[in-house]
């Protein structure tokens, strides 16, 4: 039986969201309560509707894709490792979110989806930054230091776990929400035009 995700239009299909998804990446928004290196991007949002549309596998083809594309464009400061933690960290809220979809139809299926995948974004982020990012970034610039730029902007952060708690966490949290509701608000719209 011949795999129906990896046909021409399909192929298309992901190749648009994921450069919509990079071209997405340039547009970073910073937070009050985390340090200037952690941005809000809406990047995620193509790449959910076409996991929605696709399935969780289009899903990682298209985050790969998008980080692939931003490093090309922009180049990387952290030598790929943000790069890869933002990849993996998007796969955490990519792939159980669209799995759910898969299983669970409609907008109670979504809302699931985005609830659950949301939860896993800010666990897997918050696994990633205290055990590989934060001490990868620490190579660069004192951890004293990194956490010095958390406090500065958020009196609950005094060490690295409290970083992660205080900063990551809500971060990611806020990060999910935000993609969720904007997928769920053009998602049906958008779906027509990417199926059609």
């Amino acid at each position: 039986m011949k795999n129906k995700l990896f046909t021409t239009a399909n192929l298309v299909k992901m190749a648009v969201l994921a450069a919509v998804g990079a071209a997405l990446m340039f547009f970073e928004v910073p937070l009050p309560f985390a340090p200037y290196f952690y941005e809000l991007d809406f990047s995620e949002v193509p790449i959910l509707i076409g996991s929605f549309i696709m399935g969780p596998v289009a899903g990682v083809i298209m985050e790969l894709v998008k980080i692939l594309l931003k490093l090309a464009l922009k180049g990387s400061w952290t030598f790929g490792v943000g790069d890869l933690g933002n990849f993996l960290i998007g796969c955490s809220f990519i792939v159980p979110t669209a799995i759910i979809y898969r299983k669970i139809k409609g907008l109670k299926g979504m809302i699931i989806a985005c609830v659950s995948g949301t939860l896993c974004l800010a666990v897997v982020g918050a696994v990633l930054n205290y055990g590989l990012l934060l001490p990868f970034y620490a190579q660069f610039m004192p951890i004293d230091q990194i956490i010095e730029l958390g406090a500065s902007v958020n009196a609950f952060v005094y060490d690295m776990k409290s970083l992660v708690l205080w900063a990551v966490v809500p971060f990611n949290l806020l990060k999910g929400v935000l993609v969720s509701l904007i997928t769920l608000l053009c998602y049906k719209r958008i779906s027509k035009s990417v199926e059609g």
